[in-house]
């Protein structure tokens, strides 16, 4: 179900791009999103700062598309977002030393220091690698192409998360594991 969620509001873009145009779709992305994110604080009782954060960032950068009818910032709001993340995490461990993904995530998952610090050297350079190849597809590709990179684009997260979970499984301890059967 969360999963189905998650990949809702790209759906509608796509689908909307492809029988209208990129201000429909974008249009089609904010209502979505909202959509998104009131199932979520339904199910969940809460939104996490990083649904915060997208919402906002979906909602300025589609108003600014819409309004002044210029494609390119919904385009770049995907590099704004990832990297706004890598700076966020990279400022965190370096200036503040706090590992950020250790205070989300460390409740719900016992991992040894080491493996939460690369776990945030991971999710740094993913971010700042997810930033960059947007900012490229944006610059140099036609809308067409950015709109099939965004749908396409998802293997990078998916191959991202199970690599992270392949490498986070034989850390856990015991009771972090599913249960047999589960």
């Amino acid at each position: 179900m969360k999963v189905l969620i998650d990949f809702f509001p790209i759906l509608l873009f796509f689908g909307a791009y492809k029988f209208a145009d990129i201000y429909t779709a974008t249009a089609t992305l904010m209502v979505a999103t909202v959509v998104q994110m009131s199932l979520i604080y339904t199910l969940d009782k809460k939104l996490q700062t990083m649904h915060k954060i997208t919402l906002l960032l979906v909602v300025i950068f589609g108003t600014l598309t819409l309004v002044l009818q210029d494609e390119r910032f919904i385009k770049w709001k995907p590099t704004v977002l990832y990297g706004a993340m890598a700076i966020a995490l990279a400022i965190a461990l370096w200036g503040m030393r706090k590992n950020f993904l250790k205070l989300l995530l460390g409740s719900q998952l016992s991992l040894p220091d080491a493996v939460w610090l690369r776990l945030n050297w991971a999710w740094i350079v993913y971010c700042a690698f997810m930033a960059a190849i947007n900012a490229y597809v944006a610059a140099y590709f036609s809308t067409d192409a950015w709109v099939n990179f965004k749908l396409w684009g998802y293997v990078f997260p998916l191959v991202f998360i199970v690599g992270q979970g392949l490498y986070i499984a034989p850390h856990l301890s015991e009771h972090d594991k599913p249960k047999e059967g589960s």
